[in-house]
């Protein structure tokens, strides 16, 4: 069901005790086991999306904002992540020690996690505490006191970060690939900054950024699990306070189309390591596009498990690469197509040429019937594996309220990927593996020259 189709009650949810500040309640779906998702809008432009699960014994709570790396200028690139470390790090009413203390009390988890469009707090609890940790994931996001000592603590602390991933090639190489495939647009530029805008950022322009970006109205709360709508809002009135005393409409994560490089590229980062590492893609699709299923299909058969052609062919019969697969990122405004393989730096020519050959082939050809039937089971089978925590149901009911605004039941998206036809799957890899690939190496080769052939030419 969708925000169109929801149904709205008046103003308020009745029941809700001590509440002065009324929303928009709207009912998103109910499930044949009792539940019930529901959406609050409140007149700060906070919305508190919720999804009761009967039975369950925890729940999951989720600050999501509609901040990322990407909303970053490039002074202060990494703002949102060493926020991320840094809004733990004590309130105007807890300690650092007495927020891990009080999560470690009930047994709980508390983290977050920054992504390029999206930042998300949260926590994951027994319903019994879950009051607790809506409280604590509002209070780290209302009132971080941001001391100067906690600033330089924690710069130390994300500088590390950055050369864990310096350390890791795998890891490397998806920013690289990043950089070179969407080159100077915002969403090419890694969530952890550079070591030197993490060096220049201090507490003047991370203020700004968290008073500017850290507002009800770019907020969605998402709890999941044994919980009743009404308490929510309640405890969401008693911890959140007085930044609910704005009146704002939300700010919604629709961004324009991006404008991205074109032609073939490659980029190279060297590294001595004893693999080569290599990433070949090209652009992929936005969130928003209604093939997103379609593609998810595309990928999985492409290299997205054991029976995948990636697999097959690049490990299975020629014993070329330990670890290969494919995988797609969408964003509101972009998206991406990329195959990973990592193998001895001699047989980095013919994975090249393997993988290169694999993408000609399904665009041409498109798919076999089992290999769509396979490829829709793999999607059916993560859904509704992935819909059986608390956890994972918080983390779809936040997205799909922060970047579509409208909820599916589990119901609607499996009809959804079986509704999927191999003419669909044959059209989108025609338009998608027929694009100039960009191409990405870490590894030990001194220049770009050092590549094999089958790279270099497709920067010719």
């Amino acid at each position: 069901m969708t925000a169109a189709d929801a149904t709205a009650t008046a103003a308020g949810t009745p029941g809700v005790r001590g509440r002065s500040r009324e929303g928009r309640t709207a009912v998103l779906a109910r499930s044949a086991a009792g539940g019930t998702a529901r959406r609050t809008t409140l007149p700060s432009g906070l919305r508190v999306v919720t999804e009761e699960i009967p039975g369950s014994r925890s729940a999951a709570v989720g600050m999501w904002l509609a901040v990322g790396s990407r909303d970053e200028r490039p002074p202060v690139a990494g703002a949102a992540h060493y926020l991320e470390h840094l809004l733990f790090k004590g309130t105007a009413r807890r300690s650092a020690a007495q927020i891990a203390e009080e999560i470690d009390t009930v047994g709980g988890e508390l983290n977050a996690f920054t992504a390029k469009d999206h930042t998300c707090y949260y926590a994951h609890v027994l319903d019994a505490d879950v009051d607790l940790g809506i409280d604590l994931v509002c209070d780290v996001l209302a009132d971080a006191r941001l001391a100067p000592a906690d600033i330089e603590l924690e710069r130390g602390v994300v500088l590390d970060e950055i050369a864990i991933r310096d350390d890791d090639p795998e890891e490397l190489l998806h920013d690289e690939f990043a950089a070179v495939l969407l080159g100077s647009h915002p969403l090419g530029r890694p969530v952890l900054g550079t070591v030197e805008s993490v060096n220049a950022l201090h507490r003047p322009a991370l203020h700004r950024f968290y008073r500017r970006h850290y507002t009800p109205d770019r907020m969605v709360l998402a709890v999941a699990g044994n919980i009743a709508h009404g308490d929510v809002l309640a405890t969401v009135e008693r911890s959140f306070g007085h930044r609910l005393d704005c009146a704002r409409e939300p700010v919604m994560s629709r961004r324009g189309r991006a404008r991205l490089p074109r032609g073939r590229r490659l980029a190279l980062r060297t590294d001595e390591s004893e693999q080569a590492h290599v990433m070949l893609g090209m652009p992929g699709i936005d969130r928003h596009d209604e093939r997103r299923h379609v593609l998810g299909v595309l990928d999985a058969v492409l290299g997205g498990g054991m029976s995948s052609r990636l697999f097959q062919q690049v490990r299975e019969q020629r014993g070329l690469a330990y670890s290969v697969y494919s995988a797609t990122t969408c964003y509101a405004d972009a998206g991406m197509l990329s195959v990973y393989a990592g193998c001895d730096p001699e047989r980095l020519a013919e994975v090249v040429a393997v993988v290169r050959g694999l993408l000609a082939a399904i665009a041409t050809d498109g798919l076999t019937d089992a290999e769509l039937a396979r490829g829709k089971g793999q999607l059916r089978g993560a859904l509704v594996l992935n819909s059986e925590d608390t956890g994972s149901r918080m983390i779809r009911l936040g997205q799909a309220e922060l970047h579509h605004a409208e909820h599916r039941t589990v119901e609607q998206v499996l009809a959804e990927i079986d509704a999927v036809t191999q003419q669909q799957v044959a059209e989108l890899a025609r338009e998608l593996l027929r694009r100039p690939l960009t191409a990405a190496v870490v590894g030990p080769y001194p220049h770009l020259d050092d590549l094999p052939a089958e790279l270099t030419e497709l920067t010719a």
